[in-house]
């Protein structure tokens, strides 16, 4: 068995947080790939000396993976994601911050939930991506044309608004009149589009949010469509380019260009313990039953 480590930043309890992990897989005879980057911080911050295999992208990991551990936030899970694609190597997300609705596992818990790993008591929870198709094509985004939370499209260098005009299947649907428009899976809808003043979806569910940001026309709201629709905008305004974001890659383009975007092909595997499911971690999350009525 062999696991891949991936983290992006150092913070306080990464240090603890590693030698857990560490420790754990080498007493269990693990063997351990650290992503490049992610090592070199590690010994630079004097956390590990010892010489590991590593990675460095997603050509790099193949089926001897048996799972990627990613140590930070949901963040970090999203980058992990761009190295996994669709090798179907699933993520386990070690919390190093804030509870996030990715990364859920706890510090105390390390141990407990490796274990069950290794004795393979979980779940696997598939995740649906969104890609897109850009017309005329944008090279930014022909390696990477794929998101785990959301596709947005907003406004550049303005405060004016921008005019989105939406089709479904070919359908015409409306045209916002807003700072831009969120297109989220399930997995992103506790995210940005919950922000926006879009629904929980519960990660199994076969459906996409389109959430308007800061809409002008106030009647517009967030709109729960079937995920095999696909999408298609085309925007306006004054400036002459606006933003596309896939998760946390964002890229200018010109107004004239064509915005396509439905499932992809391939999801992502998280691992979901039982006690880290992910109605317990919303319902910590975002304080629901806090009531001493309750």
């Amino acid at each position: 068995m062999k696991i891949a480590l991936f983290g992006q930043y150092y913070q306080n309890s990464t240090a603890e947080i590693v030698h857990k992990v560490v420790d754990f897989l080498e007493s269990n005879g693990i063997a351990i790939a650290f992503e490049i980057n992610f090592l070199a911080i590690l010994k630079e911050k004097n956390i590990l000396s010892k010489t590991y295999e590593t990675f460095a992208g997603y050509s790099d990991l193949d089926a001897n993976h048996t799972a990627l551990i990613s140590i930070g936030g949901d963040g970090t899970i999203l980058k992990a994601a761009t190295f996994v694609r669709d090798k179907n190597i699933p993520i386990i997300g070690i919390n190093a911050g804030r509870l996030g609705f990715l990364a859920t596992i706890q510090f105390e818990n390390i141990e407990s939930l490796l274990q069950k790993l290794l004795n393979k008591d979980y779940a696997i929870s598939k995740r649906t991506l969104l890609s897109i198709e850009t017309s005329p094509k944008h090279d930014n985004f022909s390696d990477l044309d794929f998101a785990l939370n959301e596709v947005t499209v907003a406004r550049k260098d303005t405060t004016s608004m921008i005019t989105i005009i939406t089709y479904l299947n070919g359908e015409y649907l409306t045209s916002y009149w807003a700072d831009g428009l969120i297109i989220s899976t399930p997995t992103g809808s506790t995210g940005y589009s919950l922000s926006c003043g879009g629904p929980v979806l519960t990660p199994n569910v076969e459906s996409l949010v389109i959430t308007p940001m800061a809409p002008h026309n106030l009647n517009a709201r967030p709109l729960v469509i079937p995920d095999d629709m696909e999408i298609e905008l085309r925007i306006s305004g004054r400036e002459e380019q606006f933003l596309i974001s896939l998760d946390s890659r964002i890229s200018a383009v010109s107004k004239e260009t064509i915005v396509k975007i439905k499932k992809s092909s391939f999801s992502i595997s998280i691992i979901e313990f039982k006690e880290e499911s992910f109605l317990n971690t919303i319902r910590k999350k975002l304080l629901w039953g806090e009531d001493k009525r309750n």
